[in-house]
């Protein structure tokens, strides 16, 4: 197991990041533990396997103006995946797998229920990892507009609203190097990942007074204590409204 471990790490073998190392071992780890309740194995191995450290990259949070910039530079048929991202928060797979007939522009909104997946090559469609995933997000005007000028009238229901200028389905690496890292590079924004999109859509968010709650529920997080590990540098301001509020109310200390 140890070797498995070493071999999916190596840059010369598999080279895998230390992400998708952990979701591996996660994968072995609950086929060994039914194992062990069936009380085929006497201990789990994978218990104290010891994987790679994930070092978190730092994220980046764009300005309403920077969006409008990059909306701009992109290509047009992206322009609504820019703003997509950058207001309703989707993940790069769920909005692949957005089709039309989960996008009403009437009550504003998007259904999350299906991701793309590509593995290697090998792609399918399936629904996202968790249940707190499938969702619905509402979206400012601009951003269903420019939904609808993408539809350009009827469209089929089944069809998916982002596809390849061949009507494919959209592959991530090359939509990133054709489509993404130039238009990047024309808005001047330095390094910026798609992800990034859905971490300035939660900055937006959080800056317009959403709670943890909110944004768990509009971004598809498991727990608020995922948003606060990963977000509560962006709630300093609630504490002032906290220490305001207290002083209020205790007048008898004044």
């Amino acid at each position: 197991l140890r070797q498995l471990v070493a071999d999916l790490i190596d840059p010369a073998g598999s080279g895998l990041a230390p992400a998708t190392v952990h979701k591996v071992v996660q994968v072995l780890n609950k086929a060994v533990r039914a194992a062990l309740e069936d009380r085929l194995i006497a201990v789990n191995p994978v218990d104290r396997l010891p994987v790679p450290k994930i070092e978190r990259e730092e994220m980046r949070f764009l300005s309403h103006e920077e969006l409008a910039v990059l909306a701009a530079a992109i290509d047009p048929r992206y322009r609504a995946f820019v703003l997509l991202g950058g207001y309703g928060g989707l993940r790069l797979g769920e909005m692949q797998g957005l089709r039309w007939k989960r996008v009403d522009l009437l009550r504003r909104k998007v259904s999350v229920v299906e991701i793309f997946i590509d593995l290697r090559g090998h792609v399918s469609f399936g629904p996202p990892k968790t249940r707190a995933s499938q969702r619905s997000v509402t979206l400012p005007r601009f951003v269903c507009e420019e939904l609808s000028r993408l539809a350009d009238g009827p469209a089929d229901p089944q069809a998916l609203v982002f596809t390849s200028p061949d009507g494919c389905p959209l592959c991530a690496s090359s939509f990133r190097q054709r489509v993404w890292l130039p238009a990047v590079e024309r808005a001047d924004l330095g390094h910026l990942r798609i992800h990034d999109l859905r971490h300035t859509a939660v900055s937006l968010w959080v800056a317009e007074g959403a709670n943890p709650k909110q944004v768990a529920v509009r971004a598809g997080h498991t727990s608020v204590s995922v948003v606060l590990d990963r977000y509560g540098h962006l709630y300093p301001q609630h504490d002032d409204e906290l220490l305001n509020a207290l002083k209020a109310k205790a007048s008898s200390f004044r």
